[in-house]
């Protein structure tokens, strides 16, 4: 029996999630643990709300964890955190992390990826819905021949971007870094996909959408799985 199926089955409440309406059908909310038996759900325009349920907290017991929000300080935070738990937990069995992102900042992208490093497990990604941006260069960053992708899935690469202002000083500054992250996410993705540097960065000039059997092609990922059963069992269904 696969560990997801047995973590679906756990007895989990069933999940309210109280925000000011609207939020639940234009903003998913960000699961944080409370230190209690629930998590508190935070929409991203701040509203607070509460969540009952123990579904993640059951996920996490079975070595899976999910990126399924925009990446930002607080979530990064929450992941490096479940790898070092899980790391410290067992440092030879995998780690699964689902992923269902539309990126987002790449310093907190960042501090995942060097998480997903430093620990001695190997990570496996696995992309649903979309993995784009910050989504989908952590995708790429799993254990090479462990990375997974849905049918449906969709991947985006393109180069970073941010706003700049300031003095002219300022603005030389921000160009520079600006610069220095796009050439270093540019080498880490020609590493985990084994193309060319300069292809990366042609590729990455504009936004370029990829289905899921383009992504495995072009080496984001190894696998295109429509059933569980194609998937080791721990982390997966069956």
């Amino acid at each position: 029996m696969s560990c997801l199926r047995r973590a679906l089955r756990s007895q989990a409440k069933p999940i309210v999630y109280d925000a000011s309406e609207g939020d639940a059908v234009t903003s998913p909310p960000t699961f944080f643990p409370t230190g209690g038996s629930g998590f508190e759900a935070r929409s991203p325009e701040g509203g607070p709300s509460r969540l009952e349920d123990q579904l993640y907290q059951r996920l996490l017991r079975e070595r899976i964890v999910v990126l399924g929000t925009q990446v930002n300080d607080e979530v990064a935070n929450r992941l490096c955190a479940e790898l070092l738990l899980l790391a410290a937990d067992d440092p030879d069995r995998d780690i699964w992390m689902y992923i269902n992102s539309p990126g987002g900042s790449v310093t907190a992208g960042m501090a995942i990826y060097d998480m997903m490093e430093y620990v001695p497990n190997d990570v496996c990604t696995v992309a649903m819905g979309l993995a784009a941006s910050m989504g989908q260069f952590l995708l790429c960053a799993g254990a090479r021949g462990k990375r997974y992708a849905l049918p449906h899935a969709r991947i985006m690469m393109h180069q970073p971007s941010g706003g700049i202002g300031g003095t002219a000083a300022d603005i030389a500054i921000q160009a520079e870094q600006m610069l220095y992250v796009k050439k270093t996410l540019a080498e880490r993705i020609a590493s985990h996909t084994g193309q060319p540097l300069d292809q990366i960065e042609r590729d990455s000039d504009r936004d370029r959408w990829f289905t899921a059997e383009e992504a495995k092609d072009y080496g984001f990922i190894d696998h295109v799985v429509r059933s569980a059963r194609q998937v080791p069992s721990e982390g997966a269904v069956s």
